[in-house]
């Protein structure tokens, strides 16, 4: 239930260049380890034949294909990637499915940079590498930690560059967003600080729209069980799919704003406390929520403003992250794929 981190999209990871012309899709080359693995993780998911180019992202300017992302992870994680083998059919699928999306992602925002024009200075590159070299304890333990993981030197540092390049991009786009007022902060004081709730989940990823209309439909069957008056933690122990919540009554409690996927937060700080929710829709599926209690602020506010101005800074620059990468999908045509 945890909100993603928005910034994830910008990890040191590889990327294959991009251009104006349309690539064919990549295909691993007989012989090359990303061949090698792709043979071995189709015994899992036979799409994942490396003589085919199964497509998981597409757009007007690129695609990424089944083959692309399996090389992304073997330049991401070495030798490590190995361990993809082990998983099962689902949390390989799932796997996949998200370093097909981050390298969408990083495409899209790279491009972006590079059609803004936007450069990071010398400075800035070692800066950024120097603290890969301390992270590591220093630039020949760097080295040699690439080396154990079978990753190559030189593309790694490709791939920081293009890192800085891209955060230097987003931190201009986020320096437009709306300014923290004292009013905003004072508007913000005031608000319910956390909320706690029951839910119960029934999951809709990778269902048909048949049978998303089968579980709304049953959702509905259980709202109106649960706005009846029927012990609500009772429903959530027959119904809920949520293995987070499930077990202790669907409860998550006291968390702050910003915690939650919008839908779910929305809910949970607007429905009034003691009543349920309609049924809620997130990329998780269909929730129906009941709202345990809500909390203020109670430390003074000359106390925490400074901090409570960072957090509405943050939750501004996220908002404006959002819409920059909404709108950079929308203009690509960009589609995810299921595998």
């Amino acid at each position: 239930m945890k909100k993603v981190l928005i910034l994830a999209v910008i990890a040191a990871v590889a990327l294959a260049g991009c251009s104006s012309k349309k690539a064919d899709p990549v295909q691993a080359a007989a012989g090359t380890a990303a061949f090698d693995l792709a043979k071995e993780l189709m015994k899992t998911i036979p799409a994942l034949d490396p003589a085919k180019a199964s497509l998981l992202i597409t757009s007007k300017s690129f695609d990424v294909s089944a083959a692309e992302v399996i090389q992304f992870l073997l330049d991401q994680y070495g030798s490590s990637a190995s361990q993809l083998k082990t998983l099962d059919a689902a949390n390989l699928k799932g796997a996949l499915e998200q370093s097909a999306l981050q390298l969408g992602e990083r495409k899209l925002l790279l491009a972006a940079a590079v059609e803004a024009k936007t450069e990071p200075t010398p400075e800035e590159l070692k800066a950024a590498l120097d603290a890969q070299y301390a992270q590591a304890g220093d630039e020949g333990k760097f080295a040699d930690m690439l080396k154990t993981r079978g990753l190559d030197a030189a593309f790694v540092k490709k791939s920081i560059s293009e890192d800085v390049k891209i955060q230097k991009y987003i931190k201009s786009v986020l320096a437009a967003a709306a300014p923290v007022t004292d009013d905003d902060v004072k508007k913000a004081y005031a608000e319910d600080k956390t909320a706690s709730v029951r839910h119960i989940l029934i999951l809709t990823k990778d269902k048909t729209d048949a049978q998303k209309a089968e579980i709304r439909k049953k959702m509905e069957g259980i709202l109106a069980r649960a706005k009846k008056g029927d012990d609500f933690a009772g429903l959530v122990k027959e119904f809920s799919e949520d293995p987070g919540s499930k077990d202790n009554g669907g409860l998550y409690e006291d968390f702050g704003r910003g915690k939650m996927v919008k839908p779910f937060e929305e809910a949970a700080f607007s429905v009034p406390v003691g009543q349920v929710s309609g049924i809620v829709e997130t990329s998780y599926g269909y929730h129906i929520l009941k709202i345990e209690g809500r909390k203020k602020e109670t430390e003074p506010l000359d106390k925490i403003k400074d901090q409570l101005t960072e957090q509405l800074k943050e939750q501004r620059q996220a908002a404006a992250f959002e819409t920059l990468l909404t709108s950079l999908k929308d203009k690509a045509g960009f589609k995810v794929r299921a595998i």
